[in-house]
């Protein structure tokens, strides 16, 4: 019998199997030979927050909720005996692999695993002034993922903004994964013709990680034949970063790259940076989430919302104009905050907003309407021609906003400083100066704002009126003055959100009374600690609510005392 023949009859014979089995028995099967299966249950806040919890929810859509179950969660969700449905998967529109690194090169194709690694060093030995290839870490398997470094100095580390794309961290969703190889392919060859091109590379430092997740694409070796969202322990890797609420999310063991992605991030601290995904068309921008039940870490929207939604609104305005009339309608205008459509714990964008303080969204590039979410070949052509100016554009947004450096009053030497707009920043929204170049970026949207500047051993500085216009850079020099360490009291961060260092004049040594009063005079936190000169003491206010306190340290053998006052955010 010729082996197609072979294979009909065995699929044939499977589906009559499952027909005699129930949905349990089902699901457990396609998650053992396929490594995933699609389920959706009927849509309500309780079922989402417990599945957001527990399981991969990929979408919500039609009243349902679609949940990607793998051998880490299938036991979990069978034992909560949801009434669900499985999504049976397609099995046309397969991704066509190139033949050659030259085929691949055309776009129009899926490259093998070596042909990707390939068409990376091409582009670090065609363009070695622009380009360099920088590895950020392996896979469990071995299999390398790597960042492709574009700047006009590649090889040098220039006081420049750092930027970042990364696609494909979800192993089947593989739209961005081509999107970001031809982009770069894009930006070096354009470099020498095009003057908008050169304006990116020469004053920025642009990072494209176009494959995050290798071992969930090249599941079977070399080649795209059946990718699954998750890595090979079976965790999704965008539910897997670190997060004030991740500790209640059942699977938050760390993965090997995830613990190396976030070292790379914190390395380069980017300024600006997005997330590439399939599955809807939509930009979807911070916060993923802000509460958990009754326990409320941050605000329900970003400080910078506007800003957010601008820029996202920007991506999709430009999207709109080269594309076909149903391209990227998720949501009625292809913008979405995350947690308005549904809650994730443990996202990259939410790791990189809030904790590195960052800016990142998500792009959702491609909706097929059936599972899985591999983006068929012939339509690779199609979105690069959708999204390659929005990506440029979306690029652009970190040459505008405040850019400035922070030097020392009396020496001119670089002051690594925290930046925080007044009356503004909550949720950790501030940002910070580099800690060798005294440089910051900080995006607003249009206004006038009052910005202080707050580092150990200095005075606040506080520069008011500061006028920002969309899409315009703002230089703003600041010059910051020493404390007298004998006699002065330094509080810094002020804002402060997790603790405070406080560093008190000499005649303060010893053991030291330390009262938080609020605004009404109740005394809110009491605790003695001992007090050496030029040794800052550190008073954790985490669990303070947000707003201004004043703070007395009395010295307890002498009696002397000073105060001061201070802000606490986003609690």
């Amino acid at each position: 019998m010729k082996p197609t023949l072979v294979l009909l009859c065995f699929i044939f014979t499977a589906l009559r199997c499952f027909s005699q089995v129930t949905n349990d028995e089902k699901v457990r099967y396609l998650v053992n030979e396929d490594g995933q299966a699609e389920v959706s249950v009927y849509n309500s806040p309780d079922i989402l927050k417990k599945l957001s919890e527990n399981t991969s929810v990929s979408t919500v859509k039609d009243g349902r909720i679609f949940i990607r179950l793998s051998r880490l969660t299938i036991e979990w969700f069978i034992k909560q005996k949801f009434d669900y449905k499985i999504v049976e998967k397609q099995h046309f529109n397969l991704p066509e692999n190139a033949k050659s690194t030259n085929e691949a090169l055309e776009w129009d194709t899926y490259p093998t695993y070596t042909q990707y690694l390939d068409i990376l060093t091409k582009f670090s030995t065609d363009y070695p002034s622009l380009c360099e290839l920088d590895t950020i870490g392996t896979s469990i398997n071995g299999k390398l993922i790597l960042a492709l470094k574009i700047s006009d100095n590649a090889s040098d580390d220039e006081d420049e903004p750092e930027v970042f794309y990364s696609s494909t961290i979800h192993g089947d969703e593989t739209a961005g994964f081509v999107l970001m190889l031809r982009l770069a392919d894009y930006i070096l060859s354009s470099y020498s013709t095009s003057d908008r091109i050169r304006n990116l590379a020469d004053n920025l430092e642009i990072w494209i990680n176009p494959l995050a997740n290798p071992d969930g694409t090249y599941r079977n070796g070399n080649t795209i034949a059946d990718p699954v969202r998750f890595n090979s322990n079976g965790y999704d890797l965008n539910r897997n970063f670190p997060d004030p609420m991740s500790p209640y999310n059942q699977n938050n063991v760390q993965q090997k790259e995830t613990k190396e992605m976030v070292d790379f991030l914190k390395l380069h601290r980017f300024v600006l940076s997005a997330n590439f995904h399939s599955g809807v068309e939509v930009v979807n921008y911070p916060w993923d989430a802000f509460e958990r039940g009754e326990i409320k870490l941050r605000s329900s929207t970003h400080a910078d919302n506007t800003w957010f939604y601008r820029i996202s609104r920007a991506y999709v305005d430009t999207v709109y104009k080269y594309s076909d009339a149903l391209y990227m309608k998720a949501f009625k205008n292809g913008v979405t905050e995350g947690a308005n459509w549904y809650v994730i714990y443990g996202g990259r964008q939410d790791f990189v907003t809030w904790e590195l303080q960052g800016r990142e969204v998500t792009i959702e590039l491609d909706y097929i309407d059936n599972y899985p979410l591999v983006t068929p070949t012939a339509r690779l052509p199609l979105l690069w021609e959708y999204n390659y100016r929005s990506l440029i554009v979306y690029l652009e947004n970190a040459l505008y906003g405040i850019h400035g450096e922070i030097t020392d009053a009396n020496d001119g030497r670089s002051v690594a400083a925290m930046v925080f707009i007044n009356g503004h920043d909550k949720d950790n929204s501030h940002v910070y100066s580099d800690t060798t170049s005294g440089r910051f970026v900080r995006f607003l949207d249009d206004g006038v704002y009052d910005v202080t500047f707050s580092a150990g051993g200095y005075a606040d500085t506080t520069i008011t009126d500061v006028e920002v216009f969309w899409h315009n850079k703002k230089l703003l020099p600041v010059t910051i003055n020493r404390l007298r360490s004998n006699n002065s009291l330094s509080l810094y961060p002020n804002p402060a959100f997790i603790s405070i260092n406080a560093l008190l004049p000499a005649n303060m040594e010893g053991p030291v009374r330390i009262q938080i009063f609020n605004t009404s005079g109740m005394l809110v936190k009491e605790v003695n600690d001992n007090f050496i000169v030029g040794i800052p003491l550190n008073i954790p206010v985490k669990n303070l609510a947000g707003g201004t306190y004043i703070i007395v340290f009395t010295n307890i053998h002498g009696g002397t005392s000073v105060k001061t006052r201070f802000v606490v955010t986003g609690n």
